[in-house]
């Protein structure tokens, strides 16, 4: 075992790392349009700054962590740790926004690498009420970076430090990345007792799948053309499942566990997931917009206002694991996308009240309340979705969670941007269709996490299972 000092400094690295990565999906929301201003390229292009990262994110993670498995989760790490490094010092040289959009893919891939590793490497170094107490770290970690993302990418940007201006928020990993590297070789090796094969066939008609469904609507108006290669897209997910089902029939090891798909309770966690966090991510990016393009406020201007959302989320977050969950079990999940529905209606009036060139004043008290909700979605919804597969199961689960959490974030950047962006009629209205699509898809998020409730409302043990959202 490493020496107790180093086990501590080694686990600062690893929550650096993901706070590094974490901050990274959000950070360069608030400076896209400043993004834009400089390197220009078509509106469109602004959703996609984010949703390149996310997107390559959240389909990387299920084969990052395979990879961590196979070669040893510490050498996956400092390899994925030194690839991000320099794919931010990439996107801070970019020439042009085709070029930003592709390295920021690269940023997503070699984050996919760095987070599945994290877990494995704290239980490697730590055993017992340590044990807790490392995992405990990390969910405060990432609820700071939700706090510091917007308001980071905001400051930076404006303060245009040494004429950086929006390559700051670039700039920043290098030095931490450089932290992390210097301690990684404290980590203690850790990998699978049985090595897993890679699934190449299916990586590859995932990737083909989620990105036939997500480009088309990311125009906001796909039109007849995006709308059928959408459902080619699906059609190829759907070949996805019967490719793992026959893998695993062969004795193979396939990306996902096929028993994960069978009955309801779990296809609809994911399906909830998928859709709370297009939800979320979607709005944000819509805020950023109509402040920055719409109304020509800076880039500290939005993030100073999504502050009041990301300390809601932190606050509403802890107490509810704290808690409300304990207590009244899946009824706080329902209660969060009450309140995030009643923080959009806000701030739909929000924009009605202020006059068409004006700021919003009723905006941040509107977001400040959809940060409660979340706060209040997320541990509940963890708990009950991993509590709904067996022991075995719970890792594949967690990866397939998260892939789509990411997803969810890459669909609502991608289609409520793009709504906003494609709308007719001035900043306003376009504000409200996209709260409108929005409300539209909370509306079936609250479906989705109701068949995912509706056969544990009635097991007492539910409400009293221990939170672990992470």
């Amino acid at each position: 075992m490493t020496p107790y000092r180093w086990r501590w400094t080694a686990l600062a690295a690893l929550l650096a790392a993901e706070a590094m990565n974490l901050l990274d999906a959000t950070i360069v929301q608030v400076a896209a349009p400043v993004i834009h201003g400089d390197l220009g390229g078509p509106a469109s292009a602004i959703p996609w700054f984010s949703a390149a990262f996310t997107l390559a994110f959240a389909l990387g993670l299920l084969t990052g962590a395979r990879l961590g498995d196979i070669h040893g989760r510490r050498r996956v790490f400092r390899l994925g740790v030194l690839a991000f490094a320099v794919a931010s010092l990439a996107c801070a040289l970019a020439p042009s926004a085709g070029v930003l959009i592709a390295l920021r893919a690269v940023q997503g891939a070699a984050a996919a690498a760095v987070i599945p590793q994290t877990f494995g490497l704290i239980r490697a170094m730590f055993t017992g009420a340590e044990l807790s107490k490392a995992l405990g770290s990390i969910g405060p970690v990432m609820g700071l970076s939700a706090v510091a993302g917007p308001a980071l990418g905001g400051f930076l940007t404006h303060a245009d430090l040494f004429g950086t201006s929006w390559r700051a928020v670039f700039l920043v990993n290098l030095p931490l990345a450089a932290a992390v590297l210097a301690v990684a070789p404290r980590l203690l090796e850790d990998r699978a007792p049985v090595r897993p094969r890679l699934d190449p066939a299916g990586t590859a008609l995932a990737v083909l799948g989620t990105a036939l469904i997500v480009c088309p609507l990311a125009t906001g108006r796909p039109g007849p053309a995006g709308w059928t290669l959408a459902g080619l897209g699906a059609a190829v997910l759907v070949m996805f499942v019967l490719h793992q089902r026959a893998t695993a029939r062969r004795g193979s090891a396939p990306l996902i566990e096929p028993a994960l798909l069978r009955g309801r309770a779990f296809p609809a966690a994911l399906a909830t997931s998928t859709l709370f966090f297009a939800v979320m991510n979607g709005v944000m990016i819509v805020v950023v917009l109509h402040l920055e393009l719409g109304l020509h406020h800076g880039p500290l201007t939005a993030g100073l206002t999504l502050l009041p959302w990301s300390a809601g989320l932190a606050v509403a977050s802890w107490a509810a694991g704290a808690h409300l969950v304990p207590r009244y079990g899946a009824r706080v999940l329902h209660a969060g996308i009450a309140a995030l529905a009643t923080g959009l209606a806000g701030a739909a009036l929000a924009y009605r009240a202020a006059a068409p060139d004006a700021y919003p004043t009723a905006l941040p008290f509107a977001l400040a309340l959809a940060g409660l909700g979340t706060g209040l979605f997320t541990p509940p919804f963890f708990t009950l979705a991993l509590g709904a597969v067996g022991a075995q199961e719970t890792g594949s689960a967690a990866g397939l969670l998260n892939a789509v959490q990411q997803l969810g974030g890459t669909l609502g950047v991608a289609v409520i941007g793009g709504v906003y962006l494609d709308a007719t009629g001035g900043a306003r209205t376009a504000a409200g269709q996209a709260l409108g699509a929005a409300a539209l898809l909370l509306a079936a998020t609250a479906v989705a996490a109701g068949v995912m409730t509706a056969r544990r409302a009635a097991t007492k043990d539910s409400a009293n299972e221990t939170v672990a959202p992470y």
